[in-house]
């Protein structure tokens, strides 16, 4: 009767507090600049360290330039925060990954990449987007700073138990259809608050048919749908992935670690409290137009009209719109841009490289596109290297920054101009989330890549 979040959940539970919350033991806590000083400040307050140092792990990543990172960093705020995060790492015993460390890069791009998150795991972060690491086949949420202090402090932390969901994709993905459609599509059918109170097992054969790097793209998404996290069942793909890592398990530890693994899944007789099922066949390559995430559509379509709308949904359909520059009914094909962005934590990996690398071989980049291509982590960018992708990019008129969250968030100097349209695989569009004043559209790394070349919004089917 259990699903896969009851399985992981229920492994972890140490006490319940009677008609209260769940004392949840944590296997993993990452901690990056912005959301951990209050919390370090928290235990040296209370003359106390960290119960299980050999559990956290910690990096910059958000105000991190992308550039000269061997030098000082200019902005005294960011500069502050990293340098706070070094200080509290060295004073309670924890592993760091700083700038230009090797191991350095997004918390949510090295976890994975590094084996550090594995099935069956619980992984909290001070970042809503940890929900990226549930596509291994583990309970990840992000947190507030005075539950990272919890966690730091006794490596638990105390949680209402949420209800599940099952979003099932069955059927095969069309042409150009990446996880990140799927993504959008979801939230452009069951709006950003479509998941609330729940976490989320993402099932079908289209999911199934995923790579690893797609479904942690999915995953990193669940939290624009409002859910607490989102999750995928471990199977081949994952153990083939995870295999020979850094910090995977080897030899017979690694024959018991999958033993135990190829029990994470759902039964058969799971009982989920929803239930929501989608044909792949219906997902187009999609880009959104509006300031949520949840405002997507089929490249192909038409921005919709207010019909139908209530007073109040029409107020803010029309402030959103009004603040993109876009007219209700109006198609986004040929619209003239300004930036592309192709990283972040939802697709900053080697494949979202490939992909982007596959649209823009051969071509040039318009003249008119400031171009920003951000890896994930410093091993994205040995791998961008090794295959070749840099002289590919290159030769296209493209340039490799270093890693970091980049223009995600205006954390650090990639900052979009006021009124500049940016084509950004990251995973928000609200107003201002990539700078005062900036209008992003959030797309796939294929659709990135062909207002790359094109200068303009373009279907990447042309190119494929």
């Amino acid at each position: 009767m259990n699903t896969l979040f009851d399985k992981i959940w229920d492994d972890h539970v140490v006490t319940t507090v009677k008609d209260g919350p769940t004392q949840l033991y944590i296997d993993r806590l990452y901690c990056h600049e912005v959301t951990s000083p209050q919390a370090f400040s928290g235990l040296r307050e209370r003359g106390i360290g960290v119960l299980r140092p050999d559990k956290v792990f910690c990096m910059p990543d958000h105000n991190t330039p992308t550039h000269d990172q061997d030098k000082p960093i200019e902005d005294q705020v960011s500069k502050t925060q990293v340098d706070t995060l070094t200080k509290n790492a060295k004073d309670f015993g924890l592993t760091h990954y700083g700038m230009m460390h090797p191991k350095n890069g997004i918390i949510h791009v090295v976890g994975p990449e590094r084996a550090l998150t594995l099935p069956g795991m619980t992984i909290v972060c001070g970042d809503s987007h940890t929900s990226t690491h549930g596509a291994m086949g583990a309970i990840a949420f992000g947190i507030g700073t005075s539950e990272v202090e919890m966690v730091l402090a006794s490596q638990c932390i105390l949680q209402s138990r949420p209800k599940t969901m099952r979003i099932t994709v069955d059927g095969e993905l069309g042409k150009g259809v990446t996880a990140k459609d799927v993504a959008l599509y979801m939230m452009s059918k069951m709006t950003t608050s479509g998941a609330t109170g729940y976490f989320v097992e993402y099932a079908g054969s289209a999911i199934r048919n995923l790579t690893m790097e797609g479904r942690l793209t999915l995953c990193n998404l669940s939290i624009e749908m409002g859910a607490r996290g989102g999750m995928i069942a471990p199977d081949e793909v994952t153990f083939e992935y995870i295999k020979g890592r850094e910090n995977a398990p080897t030899g017979k530890e690694w024959e018991t670690a999958v033993e135990y693994w190829k029990t994470l899944k759902s039964e058969d007789d799971a009982v989920f409290d929803k239930e929501v099922r989608f044909d792949a066949a219906d997902i187009e390559p999609m880009i959104t137009y509006g300031t949520n995430p949840g405002m997507g559509m089929g490249i192909t379509q038409h921005i919709p009209t207010m019909e139908g709308l209530g007073e109040a949904a029409q107020v803010s359909f029309k402030k959103s719109l009004d603040y993109m520059g876009f007219q209700p009914g109006e198609s986004l094909l040929g619209k003239k841009i300004d930036y592309v962005f192709l990283g972040a934590c939802t697709n900053g990996r080697i494949e979202d490289f490939r992909a982007f690398a596959s649209i823009v071989e051969g071509r040039k980049k318009a003249d008119n596109v400031v171009a920003w291509l951000v890896p994930g982590s410093w091993m994205v960018d040995a791998q961008i290297r090794k295959e070749g992708i840099d002289k590919i990019l290159a030769e296209a008129g493209f340039a490799i920054r270093q890693p970091g969250c980049s223009a995600c968030l205006a954390m650090n100097d990639d900052k979009v101009p006021a009124g500049k349209y940016s084509v950004s695989t990251s995973n928000r569009n609200f107003e201002g989330r990539q700078g005062p004043g900036a209008r992003t559209l959030l797309a796939s790394p294929l659709v990135a890549a062909a207002a790359a070349v094109t200068g303009v919004i373009t279907d990447p089917r042309e190119f494929i």
